[in-house]
């Protein structure tokens, strides 16, 4: 009989893709789960892992996880494990994660069901009460049965420098200009003569989900599904010839006029339920504030916290909506697998189902 002092099985889906091979690498360490399958489509079935991939990562592939065949989502249907990370494409997500979901825990980073009313959209340092709309685990397994969902990697970037000021002021209006990674397209993602020398100031569905998940994280647990928060978001998004960071320029409207120093400390001391527990994958600082001559660059600033904070800077009045600052959040760390991992460890948590190697 399985004891909870085990690694939890996990399964990655998609996993030859940028968010799949993000996933391998963090779930290659880690406490908690041990990776135990991996899928990818018909055309890497049967592959060794290292003959499957084309592998982007810094990091060489764990040299274990290298020699594990590569199945089919269908093989994978039968297999002997605890939790899906899901990193398939929307299209192909649909459909896949809900037989999964079935019988285990997914904790996805595809837009497919980022929406539905019973899902929970998940940053695990703003919105973790949302994890009430799973149903408690049965017949002894360790975790719910159910789909979580990884908001789009700006919108993460963007709440979490705005939750500090929605608790410690509140607001009804944001204005938001992103400058997108081009990891943020996946692969083979965007020629180099597209991009090079280039900004293209449109990314397909990127300004619709800004607008609309913010909402949805912001909202309230309410008789089983989310009452949205009361916001409008004007979302312009733009794809710049960086490889990995996504730039967000915001202007919010704060309520009762607070001092600039009021909204420096909210980002300054901000911690939440991930830091209390001590998750794994959470930073010591969720936001960091860098200063009002510091802007955060992308280069420099988006490994901070291992790639899980968001950093902050250039706090100044806004002629518009009051105030306005640059943030900047990793879109393949924080804003997909490290922020899907990060959710994983808090649903593992709340279930009372810590484990350790």
């Amino acid at each position: 009989m399985k004891t909870w002092n085990e690694p939890l099985r996990a399964a990655v889906l998609g996993a030859t893709g940028t968010v799949g091979q993000r996933f391998v690498t963090l779930l290659a360490e880690h406490p908690w789960f041990e990776l135990t399958a991996l899928a990818a489509s018909e055309r890497s079935a049967g592959k060794a892992y290292r003959d499957a991939v084309t592998w982007i990562q810094t990091r060489p592939i764990d040299d274990t996880v290298a020699a594990m065949p590569v199945q089919t989502i269908d093989e994978l249907m039968d297999g002997d494990f605890d939790i899906v990370f899901s990193a398939l494409d929307a299209g192909v997500a649909k459909d896949i994660e809900p037989r999964f979901a079935r019988r285990c825990l997914v904790v996805t980073n595809a837009s497919a069901h980022r929406m539905d009313a019973d899902v929970p959209l998940l940053v695990p340092e703003v919105n973790p009460d949302h994890l009430s709309l799973l149903s408690p685990p049965e017949g002894g397994k360790p975790l719910p049965a159910g789909i979580v969902a990884n908001p789009n990697c700006s919108t993460i970037g963007l709440v979490l420098a705005l939750k500090p000021l929605a608790d410690a002021f509140g607001f009804e209006r944001i204005s938001v200009v992103t400058l997108q990674a081009v990891s943020g397209a996946g692969l083979p993602g965007i020629s180099s003569y597209q991009i090079l020398d280039n900004v293209i100031p449109w990314i397909s569905s990127e300004e619709e989900k800004l607008e609309i998940e913010t909402g949805k994280i912001l909202g309230r647990v309410d008789g089983g599904t989310i009452e949205p928060a009361e916001v409008a978001v004007s979302a312009q998004c733009n794809r710049v010839p960086v490889v990995d960071g996504h730039t967000l320029c915001v202007s919010v409207d704060l309520k009762g006029e607070p001092a600039m120093e009021d909204v420096r400390e909210a980002w300054r001391s901000f911690r939440a339920e991930p830091q209390e527990r001590g998750l794994p994958s959470a930073p010591a600082q969720p936001t960091v504030y860098l200063g009002d001559d510091e802007p955060p660059q992308t280069r420099v600033h988006r490994d901070l916290g291992q790639g899980m904070t968001t950093s902050i800077g250039r706090l100044r009045e806004c002629p518009i909506l009051g105030y306005r600052f640059v943030a900047l959040s990793h879109n393949t760390l924080r804003g997909a697998a490290g922020g899907a991992l990060l959710a994983a460890e808090l649903a593992v948590a709340r279930c009372g189902r810590q484990t350790a190697r």
